[in-house]
């Protein structure tokens, strides 16, 4: 059986606190190296209020996964936010490091999403891209 040791140990977190993102968007408590200490994860919570946007931005040095559990979310990505990927619940979505997006939610109901990312500190490595916002109406 493997050793534990000290400081590491299992965690149990309930809701934590809620912050807002660079992205426009408000995450949910979750898994990070604020919130437990994480060296190479975080995990998240997403809600997007019926019409909400995020500032058009990209992930310098982490991976993303998502897992769309609520609503619809449509996403516009790539160099020129050009491509338009469409997700409802039960659709995985993979973005890679440094891959511009936009996401939306035009519908009508709140979109509920698991995020997951391969930096502890999910925020540092988001850069804005203010020069593609008004791409996408």
């Amino acid at each position: 059986m493997a050793q534990i040791k000290a400081p590491y140990a299992c965690l149990k977190l309930n809701d934590g606190d809620s912050f807002e993102g660079k992205q426009g968007f408000s995450y949910l408590g979750g898994i990070s190296k604020e919130s437990a200490g994480a060296k190479a994860i975080c995990m998240h919570l997403l809600e997007v209020p019926p019409g909400g946007r995020a500032n058009a931005h990209y992930h310098a040095n982490h991976e993303t996964a998502i897992y769309l559990i609520e609503g619809e979310i449509e996403m516009h990505w790539g160099d020129q936010l050009q491509h338009l990927m469409k997700t409802k619940v039960g659709d995985w979505v993979y973005i890679p490091a440094g891959v511009p997006h936009l996401p939306v939610n035009r519908g009508d109901v709140l979109a509920r999403a698991v995020l997951s990312r391969t930096d502890p500190n999910e925020q540092e490595s988001v850069v804005l891209t203010p020069e593609l916002e008004d791409l996408v109406p």
